[in-house]
């Protein structure tokens, strides 16, 4: 495998849309999710009304990577060998000594099947993307609650918390209005999306007139992707792209056969009849790869086009993309506009700023750097008291480095960048900071670089 990346010799590039060509802001967004959550279980399941009050602090939280043992109502994050670094039980962080004696220094028992990315199961639950993070807040806090009032020793909320979300979620929920989250978002656009950079558009504009093939492939439904679309990129979206596939329903997508998962036209955003197979570009929903790699030979005129994806999910987009179809995948990661300071040094100087910037509804910026986590790409290994501590990596960090081409933290950081730059690629041959550009975290850095770069 050559050690260098460039677009330029990619025949076509494939963008997921929510949290990649879509930015949220992300401590609204995150509160309109757990909100449309919490609502649901409070007013149709009966849970307890606390959980419709959040303190913007409480959302610190969030952090992408956590597995929730469901039975245990424990949240843990990993060590790339699937030793438990740090852990939770419901919000309450447990000690060293607590996690030693629940999990010991050895792999959690579900880690085989989880670093397989499968993530539903009836034991654990993976919080990969800001759609599902808020909902890592809200579960914990019923097994706070649920604490409080029985004293549970195992966990049976699971199924209430799958039917809050298909409730928010669900195909039809935009176009009847129903739940909280969509409703939301259609009044207030501007409150929960950023507008695209014009650096972003003009470079998608570049790379079509270059002679790449764009797609937009979402696991969004048709009619939301269109409201994002429009207030992203402007009324004139579907001119960006050549194909357009909604409710691709990401990973089975990559991983599901023709037959399986056949491409469906669209009338009035209602899906059609099967196509028994995808002849022509255009804006269609469901489907799978088999077929549309297909069609891209066609386009192409290659008989194995090059083909990149990028998108911000590593269960849904960029271990998939990876594995089953073996395209480049760029991870989309906005962990890396945070991880940057170790060791912030103008606290003292400005905390009247600081408090005035974030006051009232937002959560502290940036959002996605967790105090209770720590850092998302690298831990201690929880040891006794007198025992030395080992940093080591974390199973989300070893997931980047092995299934992603390369990593950054915005389309914005790549879109000025001439499109035969030669990225350096992740490759095993290569040091662990290789595939991250414009620079790697802080916290991979030797502690005297890291020092240096404040």
């Amino acid at each position: 495998m050559q050690q260098h990346f460039s677009l330029a010799d990619c025949d076509v590039m494939g963008f997921d849309l929510d949290h990649t060509l879509c930015r949220y802001h992300l401590p609204q967004s995150a509160r309109l999710i757990y909100d449309s959550f919490a609502q649901y279980l409070v007013t149709e399941k009966g849970y307890d009304k606390d959980l419709l009050t959040l303190a913007p602090a409480s959302l610190d939280f969030c952090c992408k990577g956590l597995v929730l043992d469901i039975e245990e109502g424990n949240f843990l994050k990993l060590a790339e060998d699937g030793t438990v670094l740090r852990a939770s039980h419901g919000t309450k962080s447990m000690t060293s000594e607590e996690i030693l004696e629940t999990y010991g220094r050895r792999e959690w028992k579900h880690f085989n099947t989880v670093s397989g990315m499968v993530s539903r199961s009836a034991k654990y639950y993976l919080y990969d993307n800001y759609f599902d993070l808020p909902g890592a807040l809200l579960c914990a806090r019923v097994v706070d609650s649920l604490d409080q009032h029985d004293g549970q020793k195992k966990y049976d909320f699971w199924k209430d918390m799958v039917a809050a979300i298909q409730h928010n979620y669900k195909i039809s929920a935009f176009k009847e209005d129903c739940g909280t989250y969509f409703p939301e978002v259609k009044n207030h656009p501007d409150k929960y999306l950023q507008r695209c950079p014009e650096s972003v558009k003009k470079w998608l504009k570049q790379l079509k007139s270059a002679g790449k093939i764009l797609l937009l492939i979402t696991s969004s439904h048709s009619d939301y992707c269109r409201l994002l679309c429009e207030h992203i990129l402007g009324n004139d979206f579907e001119e960006y792209f050549d194909i357009v596939i909604t409710n691709a329903l990401k990973p089975g997508f990559f991983s599901h056969t023709p037959n399986q998962r056949p491409f469906r036209t669209l009338e009035n955003d209602e899906e059609q009849e099967a196509l028994l197979s995808l002849d022509k570009p255009g804006w269609y929903s469901q489907g799978n790869a088999i077929q549309l790699y297909e069609l891209l030979k066609k386009m192409t005129g290659k008989l194995d086009p090059k083909v990149v994806y990028f998108g911000d999910s590593m269960h849904s987009d960029i271990f998939p993309a990876h594995h089953y179809s073996n395209w480049e995948t760029v991870f989309i990661l906005e962990e890396l506009l945070g991880d940057k300071v170790t060791v912030p040094v103008e606290t003292e100087s400005e905390p009247l700023e600081k408090k005035g910037k974030y006051e009232g509804d937002q959560a502290k910026a940036p959002y996605f750097v967790s105090e209770q986590w720590g850092s998302f790409f690298m831990d201690r290994l929880p040891g006794l008291e007198d025992a030395e501590e080992t940093l080591v990596h974390t199973w989300s960090c070893k997931c980047i480095s092995t299934y992603s081409t390369i990593a950054i933290p915005s389309l914005e950081a790549i879109a000025d960048l001439p499109v035969d730059y030669r990225f350096t690629r992740f490759s095993s041959n290569s040091s662990a900071t290789a595939g991250y550009y414009p620079s790697p975290p802080g916290a991979l850095l030797p502690t005297e670089e890291s020092v240096t770069m404040k």
